[in-house]
């Protein structure tokens, strides 16, 4: 297939693994049935699961509702900004956010960084790939990096932004400290919107003392949207463990 008719592939939030892991586990306790009763419970649990990542997955991909699209629309439509100057992305992954802000912003220059770890599907080739065929190569730059030390100095861009990246940071327990190093970075009057799990209490704690954290490290504005709150995501995904936590904190240093 020749590159003019190749499409860009961001990939799916929900991996091909949590359909087909409990699918197999289900079959194997099919099996188990003539064994003990018990085990058809287990399997009829097992392909429920199946079932709702198999559906979750349709419902994020472009072929069904393309929420995975719409959530990532909302970190560049809260985004308030001249569009002139410098972009991070953290947390790249298939290039997909910042390729969007390539296309709305002509005159800015991106950089996106990722670790690209062996258990994503996402890698730094496809990102140049993906940028290639939405033709903004020249304009986005992709680095290996990790989000929890990112390899700028103080004060770097005049934009950064992230989306549903920084609860998956290793080797940081204390997760307010990976939005710390991402607010290092940015310039004073910068703009961010930080898009994650901030309503995840566990990792986060209160939202109203995660705001008044952030303020209290010299940020000039910050405040939260409720993402799990759209219209357009449905019931069946706003429960905890996939976007019933998500929300984006918005503001400028």
């Amino acid at each position: 297939m020749k590159i003019a008719d190749e499409k860009p592939d961001y990939g799916n939030w929900v991996s091909r693994k949590f359909i087909f892991i409990p699918f197999v586990l289900c079959i194997v306790f099919c099996g188990l049935i003539l064994v003990h009763l018990y085990f058809s419970i287990l399997a009829i649990i097992l392909f429920v699961i199946s079932l709702y990542f198999t559906y979750s997955r349709y419902l994020f991909s472009p072929k069904g509702k393309d929420i995975q699209t719409q959530i990532r629309d909302l970190v560049v439509a809260n985004l308030v900004w001249d569009g002139e100057g410098s972009i991070l992305d953290i947390g790249c992954g298939s290039g997909a956010l910042a390729v969007s802000v390539a296309k709305r912003y002509e005159k800015a220059q991106i950089i996106g960084i990722d670790y690209w770890g062996k258990h994503w599907e996402y890698s730094q080739t496809l990102c140049e790939k993906n940028a290639k065929l939405e033709n903004v190569p020249n304009r986005i730059e992709f680095k290996k990096a990790s989000a929890a030390d990112l390899p700028f100095d103080d004060e770097s861009f005049d934009v950064v932004l992230s989306n549903l990246v920084f609860h998956e940071v290793g080797g940081v327990k204390d997760k307010t400290e990976v939005i710390k190093e991402a607010l290092r970075v940015l310039k004073k009057g910068g703009k961010f919107v930080f898009q994650d799990l901030f309503l995840w209490t566990t990792v986060y704690g209160k939202p109203e003392i995660l705001l008044r954290t952030i303020q209290s490290w010299g940020i000039k504005e910050v405040r939260m949207i409720r993402t799990n709150e759209m219209s357009f995501i449905p019931r069946m995904l706003k429960l905890p463990f996939m976007l019933g936590t998500i929300s984006m904190i918005v503001g400028e240093k």
